[in-house]
């Protein structure tokens, strides 16, 4: 698929974004996501609120992240860790995992591939500034 041809999540057509200029992604309940994606790879910012939940699930997706800021409880298979800044996490495709966010909440970023073809029918959330970085 070239590059004119995949849906642009990011709302633009440049290569070139700030995180600020995408409009967030409804991905569960309360958890948001800015996400940019190529060919292969989906990269995700992905803001989970102070106590939010990321139910237990799979997908077909390998996936890879970084706690930015905030605290979480991250369960993948029969592991469960807590992290902060700088904790990170690799997932294989079809791993059941889950994550509880603490009491200020969470922002991580993530890639997958293949790309997340199962977000394309999700919603949009509100537009809101990220919350993170810090100001942005």
């Amino acid at each position: 698929m070239n590059e004119s041809s995949r849906p642009a999540r990011t709302g633009a057509p440049s290569a070139l974004n700030d995180l600020g200029s995408i409009r967030p992604l409804r991905i569960w309940q309360d958890v948001v996501a800015r996400v940019i994606e190529s060919e292969l790879i989906t990269l995700a910012v992905v803001e989970i609120p102070p106590g939010g939940l990321v139910p237990a699930h799979r997908h077909r997706n390998e996936q890879v992240g970084l706690c930015l800021s905030g605290s979480l409880r991250f369960t993948i298979g029969a592991e469960t860790r807590e992290c902060g800044p700088g904790g990170m996490w690799r997932i294989y495709a079809d791993v059941p995992h889950e994550v509880h966010a603490g009491a200020d909440g969470a922002v991580v970023v993530e890639a997958f591939s293949p790309v997340r073809s199962d977000w394309e029918g999700l919603d949009w959330a509100p537009e809101s500034p990220p919350r993170w970085p810090a100001g942005s």
